[in-house]
């Protein structure tokens, strides 16, 4: 297994498949992805109203993630939009933007170099995650060394919710480093990640920058030298150049951005969670006794948490309670590894409300331990795969299992 999957906490894969080899996103068109939403809880007419007032637009874009295409469209026509979902860069995408504000005279069309925003109607609310069900993907396998796939669909169900590698920022896999060292208070040692780490995925040039960035002496001529893509430790280093405490650098990170390092670190320990319970010999596609389960609403909706109940006749998957500073870690086979995990960390579960920088805090929550596929299908004369997959979870994910590539950045992950 690649060793980048196991600094990410995904430590095993789940099904016996031996992978098609081949790579994904070698072109933003072979990875397409569409949100599925439940149309009821949007509200939306189609003309503003006294009951429907916000804004509500199809983005569309390629060739950025979802929170910089936020930021080009701010910066190009002044309009601050919610999503609800963060998209990769590496795709072509489509996803819902609400405007948070009233707006009656919102135009029909908004274009940037990497989107294109289409007006849809006008919703009673700002749009919420709530109103995220899923996500739909059509992706082309390149260069696969065989295309009969049929073994690999029954094994589907087998497959674990595992966060994939963009939620840690990919070849540099470092957001939860960062996140951990928020959550221990070490405010410096978060800006030190941020700015320093390095892998073996870095260029020669980057690798320069970030050890310039090891002295303090060295801030403003790494400053100088940054190029431009380099936007979150430009932010961070100009704050520090001007004097800024560590607290106040991460701050001048955007808020989108920020909240991602201490998720990023959960993630992590729900993704070392899985692997454990796997490693253990559990079967975490069906719940057991002592389980809290997420109870099935639709194909692709996860309804209210209950305790597994052996005689219920509604379908459920076992959850695994997130940590956070609401855990409270009950005899479940998960929460029992997730606890032993805290230990392992030096971390305990209040350490997530951050004091110092509150908007941090993460409570906690829950997340289906199987990945929950719908209507997978697939081509093979150009290996194409299609399905469903349910929010937060990655497309990445089942496509490491299909794949099992050995160099997964390389391979397009």
């Amino acid at each position: 297994m690649p060793k980048i999957d196991a600094l990410a906490g995904i430590e095993c894969y789940c099904t016996g498949f031996a992978g098609t080899g081949g790579s994904i996103k070698q072109d933003s068109a072979s990875f397409q992805v569409s949100e599925l939403v439940d149309e009821s809880l949007l509200g939306m007419s189609k003309e503003y109203s006294g009951a429907h007032r916000y804004p509500l637009y199809l983005l569309e874009k390629e060739g950025v993630d979802s929170n910089h295409a936020l930021f080009e469209i701010e910066r190009a026509h002044r309009v601050r939009l919610r999503v609800m979902g963060i998209k990769d860069a590496k795709a072509v995408t489509s996803q819902y933007a609400g405007v948070e504000r009233a707006w009656q005279g919102a135009p029909r069309e908004l274009r940037t170099s990497h989107t294109k925003l289409t007006l849809q109607g006008f919703t009673k609310k700002p749009l919420g995650k709530e109103s995220l069900a899923g996500n739909e993907f059509s992706i082309i396998i390149r260069g696969a060394d065989h295309k009969d796939i049929s073994g690999f669909v029954p094994e589907v169900k087998k497959i674990a919710n595992f966060y994939g590698l963009q939620r840690f920022g990919s070849e540099r896999l470092v957001t939860h480093l960062v996140g951990k060292e928020i959550v221990k208070r070490d405010f410096g040692k978060a800006v030190e990640f941020l700015l320093s780490y390095t892998t073996e995925y870095d260029t020669e040039m980057s690798r320069e920058i970030r050890n310039r960035c090891r002295d303090p002496a060295g801030y403003r001529q790494a400053l100088k030298e940054m190029p431009r893509g380099m936007d979150i430790e430009r932010q961070l280093l100009s704050a520090l150049v001007a004097g800024k405490d560590a607290v106040s650098a991460l701050r001048a990170v955007p808020i989108q951005i920020r909240r991602l390092f201490v998720q990023a670190y959960q993630a992590y320990l729900f993704n070392k969670c899985v692997s454990r319970a796997l490693a253990q010999g559990e079967d975490i596609s069906a719940p057991k006794q002592g389980d809290l389960c997420f109870e099935m609403e639709g194909p692709a909706i996860f309804g209210r948490i209950k305790k597994f109940d052996p005689l219920s006749k509604a379908p459920s998957v076992p959850a695994v309670r997130m940590a956070g500073y609401t855990f409270q870690p009950g005899k479940g086979r998960f929460e029992t590894i997730t606890r032993e995990l805290l230990e392992q960390e030096g971390v305990v579960a209040k350490d997530f409300y951050v004091k110092e920088m509150q908007e941090l805090s993460q409570q906690g929550g829950f997340r289906q331990a199987p990945l929950w596929c719908r209507d997978f299908m697939y081509k093979t004369d150009h290996l194409t795969v299609s399905f469903k997959l349910p929010k937060g979870s990655y497309a990445t994910t089942l496509l490491r299992e299909l794949i099992k590539p050995q160099d997964p950045i390389r391979a397009g992950f």
